[in-house]
């Protein structure tokens, strides 16, 4: 078989996955309609049985083989358990899947997958239809979306860094971290650290040291900073931010997970994204770097001592 015909028999596509909350369904709807608006043929795929009502215009949809609420009515199991059973009946009939799939050659695929948090951190049967789409010829990055607003806790986003570094090592795809809904990052609390503090995962030192403020963590600072050495040895964790509703930040991760799975821009889809942006952001098409989500979303804030301390 030669190198082009492989080529052309490959099917690229994103895995979306993320916890409860976090926007799979709404992304899949915003990258659906950004990418349909650049000439790329696009195919959702749900692999939600507890999704009802989609927003998208679904091309699978797995509530035709099984749904949450007839395994919990029928097996008398809690939404947890459900969700697995769920995940292991689809690895049981991959023939469905497949079949439903050959009909859509020549799509880029985005697959809306289950927010329960334990199928992409330690059980295998999401890990095991990703796999089984790569012997189909299906090439997929991870799309993992975390709530940005996680980052104003500094508790809550060291959790959210090793849920992230878990999910990549086992889902075992090429992955893009994704902070979600980052024009409501400030709705909880302000940030301690400049976005891109957040989002390069930089030193985490000063994290610690600011959760140790906090009179209930300071007893845990030990556990925080073994915590923190794992993510940093690894050095795998980052983050691209997202607002579904701007255009040029749908543009920054689409481009990232393209990178990712290896799709490459045709010349006519090059030229519609470009007609596209400039008809979106005009002259103020500069938003190259994550300091415009910064100057964009997050309100200015005082230098704290830990920020002089990092300038230094």
């Amino acid at each position: 078989m030669s190198e082009n015909h492989h080529a052309s028999c490959l099917a690229f596509g994103q895995a979306v996955i993320g916890p409860p909350g976090s926007g799979k369904t709404t992304y899949c709807l915003g990258m659906q309609e950004f990418m349909s608006r650049i000439g790329r043929k696009v195919a959702v795929v749900n692999l939600d049985p507890a999704n009802e009502g989609t927003p998208y215009q679904c091309a699978v949809d797995i509530s035709e083989l099984i749904t949450l609420a007839d395994v919990m009515d029928n097996l008398k199991l809690g939404p947890n358990g459900g969700l697995i059973y769920c995940m292991e009946y689809l690895e049981a009939n991959f023939d469905w899947l497949q079949e439903k799939l050959a009909k859509l050659k020549g799509h880029y695929f985005l697959f809306d997958c289950p927010g329960q948090v334990e199928l992409c951190t330690h059980h295998g049967a999401l890990k095991n239809v990703f796999a089984q789409l790569a012997k189909w010829n299906f090439t997929l990055a991870a799309v993992h979306l975390v709530d940005s607003h996680y980052c104003t806790d500094p508790g809550k986003f060291i959790s959210v860094l090793c849920t992230s570094l878990s999910t990549m090592l086992h889902v075992e795809l090429p992955h893009v971290n994704v902070l979600s809904k980052m024009d409501l990052i400030e709705q909880y609390g302000k940030l301690a650290f400049n976005l891109d503090y957040y989002t390069e995962v930089m030193d985490l030192s000063y994290l610690v040291d600011h959760l140790a403020a906090d009179p209930f963590f300071r007893n845990y600072r030990r556990l925080n900073e073994k915590l923190v050495e794992v993510i940093e040895d690894y050095s795998l964790v980052s983050f691209v931010p997202l607002n579904v509703q701007d255009k040029e930040s749908m543009r920054r991760v689409m481009q990232a997970v393209d990178k990712a799975n290896g799709y490459s821009f045709e010349d006519m889809e090059q030229r519609s994204l470009e007609a596209l942006m400039s008809a979106a952001v005009g002259a103020d098409f500069h938003f190259t770097s994550t300091l415009a989500v910064q100057e964009k979303y997050v309100q200015p804030q005082e230098k704290t001592v830990e920020q002089e301390a990092m300038e230094i």
